[in-house]
């Protein structure tokens, strides 16, 4: 039997945004982004403490010294990359309410542009007739 199922990692990632106005619970500007990434930041330790309890357990039942090998560790340059692209994924959901806000922001001055250089066309249209 084959396993068909690709990895987590090798997925391409799609990132949706919620339409329409955030809930806002506190009155201070940039509280609720900024308690929106202090709770990602809680969830990502969670994770990453479970994972490392993990692995010094299975470590240690296979008696290795888990500690010892991870400080005398030497990283090839693809373990590096790897670490890095994790590191840019982890910043990306980290700093996602933000890359929204300048994402909505661009599309609007965008749209304002086009809506202003639509504008004078049609005046410049009625102006020739």
């Amino acid at each position: 039997m084959t396993d068909t199922a690709t990895s987590p990692d090798s997925r391409p990632r799609a990132f949706r945004h919620a339409r329409g106005k955030r809930p806002q619970f506190y009155d201070t500007p940039g509280l609720d982004e900024a308690m929106g990434m202090i709770m990602v930041l809680a969830s990502e330790l969670c994770v990453i403490r479970d994972r490392l309890d993990s692995a010094e357990r299975v470590a240690r039942a296979h008696g290795i010294d888990l500690a010892a090998g991870i400080e005398t560790l030497q990283l090839d340059q693809a373990a590096l990359e790897e670490r890095e692209a994790r590191r840019q994924d982890f910043l990306q959901r980290l700093y996602y309410l933000q890359l929204k806000d300048a994402d909505e922001a661009a599309q609007a001055q965008t749209t304002a542009a086009q809506t202003a250089e639509g504008f004078r066309r049609t005046i410049a249209e009625i102006a020739e007739q």
